[in-house]
């Protein structure tokens, strides 16, 4: 039951009375159980690999609460910043330890952790603490949203039966598909990809002998990295796009424009910080594609190439992709790399602009953007290219 022990402690700063962030939270109880919807969300740690921190985050509150939890939703209702960490400070995420580099280890915990990753409604589950302390998750990532009240869990069970779509069911029992097969086919199976992620983070995916639970942030990386590469596979051998074309969209100070040339495939992303412009973040692949990890943009770098090659699947045309990201002040803590695929996805759902010339194209990203064009394509390796090649058809 409740233990009342208020303590106003931050979400974000994990500071007992922040003055800072203090009025977008309320207090937080000591408790020693509780019972709540889960959106359905389960989180696998990274730190300390392979002894990491795995479990699920559930509310103190019954119903629908994917919204807690959902990227998709929050894009699509354009939430602001503040209401997206009001609704995370509502979550507890109750985990234990476990190694994860063993093959998963069916205990009632665990299992219960995987029906939930493959349910695709919030689902009523309680939970029994080791302690009353909700403590400050000190796992920060970039990659996922705000993750701030963390409880060891002595135990777990579902209150209700878990919803789980009939493809979903098929390939989890299917322990002789691969992982990378199995991605694929619950993606044309129209299967949210932040599903997919929860699926294969929990160890529920390949064949059976090489099934283990995955850090939540490379599992992200994975999915994106592999639904683009299926796609890029039939992509390039696709005419290219006949004209230059320009795709934009703008979200939570994330102001992303996408900059397509007539042209082998090709990708690069380039991210500059309105605060700092002197940093920035830069990674590239030529026709022949990457075989290092992109260690500067990371997460977003996946995320905004499958944007991309979704559009290019739709159309059936390759080209090479130049993606501008700038990053404004309001953008004050990372919301995870599903908003931005989705602010990427909003951008290719539009209609694109036209024109003849890449300068042309290159005035109108500057008539949207605060920082200097130059500040962006002096760094790029495909404008670079293509110019110089042009340069030599023309000679010719």
């Amino acid at each position: 039951m409740f233990k009342f022990n208020l303590m106003a402690l931050c979400r974000i700063c994990g500071q007992i009375n922040c003055k800072k962030h203090s009025s977008l939270f309320e207090n937080v109880k000591r408790i020693s159980e509780f019972s709540g919807s889960s959106p359905p969300e389960v989180f696998v740690g990274r730190y300390d690999y392979p002894n990491v921190y795995i479990g699920i985050l559930s509310p103190q509150e019954h119903g629908n609460t994917e919204i807690l939890s959902s990227q998709e939703l929050w894009h699509k209702n354009k939430l602001k910043m503040p209401e997206i960490i009001n609704l995370r400070s509502k979550l507890i995420y109750g985990r234990t330890k476990s190694n994860i580099k063993k093959a998963v280890l069916k205990t009632r915990f665990v299992s219960t952790m995987q029906e939930i990753a493959m349910t695709s409604k919030s689902i009523s589950t309680e939970f029994k603490l080791e302690n009353s302390i909700i403590e400050k998750n000190r796992e920060k990532d970039s990659y996922t949203p705000i993750i701030s009240n963390a409880a060891l869990v002595k135990s777990v069970r579902l209150e209700e039966n878990p919803i789980i779509e009939r493809k979903v069911d098929n390939l989890v029992n299917d322990t002789d598909a691969k992982s990378v097969t199995a991605i694929a086919e619950l993606e044309k199976a129209k299967t949210p990809t932040s599903t997919i992620i929860k699926i294969l983070s929990a160890g529920l995916l390949g064949h059976s002998t090489l099934r283990k639970m995955v850090p939540t942030r490379w599992a992200i990386t994975a999915v994106d990295d592999t639904l683009s590469k299926n796609k890029l596979r039939k992509i390039k051998y696709n005419q290219e796009v006949n004209e230059i074309l320009v795709f934009t969209a703008e979200y939570l100070g994330n102001h992303y424009e996408f900059l397509l040339l007539p042209d082998n495939f090709s990708f690069e992303v380039i991210e500059i910080n309105q605060n700092n412009p002197e940093a920035s973040w830069h990674d590239y692949e030529s026709f022949l594609g990457r075989k290092t990890y992109a260690s500067s943009v990371t997460g977003a770098y996946y995320a905004n190439r499958l944007a991309l090659c979704e559009y290019l699947e739709r159309v059936n045309r390759q080209s090479s992709c130049i993606v501008f990201r700038e990053i404004g002040p309001e953008y004050t803590q990372s919301m995870g790399v599903g908003i931005l695929r989705q602010i990427s996805r909003e951008a290719f759902s539009n209609p694109p602009e036209k024109f003849s010339t890449v300068q042309e194209a290159l005035n109108k990203i500057q008539s949207r953007i605060k920082l200097p064009i130059n500040t962006f394509t002096d760094k790029s390796i495909i404008l670079k290219n293509y110019r110089k090649q042009k340069r030599l058809e023309s000679w010719f």
